[in-house]
């Protein structure tokens, strides 16, 4: 069975849980309120038949790029999130992209799938979880 195409231009609409899911990774008090108030566009490239996989995050504050082949450990540079480094790997588990980030940090991760024009992403770090919802862009 093929993997479904995660190519495409997302723009948030919903999340939940984002401060305490920060603080959980040790972000300040008054960047925690920023970020809480940004509207990300994740811009994704992906490669169904490689597995190749760009992901932006593009705000009004800061970006994040993140740049892999799904099923191969990376080393992520976690700076513009929180100033570290992880060893990195995203799989498929099923229709989802499941990654999972050791490093300093427990339980350090994210799952994201589709439904219909609508991607969604949990993000979880020692036992927080916090959840975004992005609309594909027409």
């Amino acid at each position: 069975m093929s993997k479904p195409n995660y190519s495409g231009v997302f723009h948030m609409v919903a999340q939940e849980n984002m401060d305490e899911y920060l603080a959980a990774l040790d972000i300040n008090y008054a960047l925690r309120k920023i970020v809480c108030l940004l509207k990300p566009t994740k811009d994704i490239t992906h490669d169904p038949a490689s597995g190749a996989m760009k992901i932006k995050t593009i705000t009004t504050f800061k970006n994040f790029y993140m740049d892999f082949v799904i099923g191969q450990e990376f080393t992520e540079d976690l700076g513009p999130v929180d100033g570290r480094t992880c060893q990195t790997t995203v799989s498929w588990e099923g229709d989802k992209l499941v990654c999972v980030q050791r490093g300093e940090k427990q339980g350090r991760g994210w799952t994201h799938w589709l439904e219909g024009n609508k991607l969604h992403l949990e993000m979880r770090v020692e036992g927080v979880v916090a959840k975004q919802v992005f609309e594909k862009a027409a």
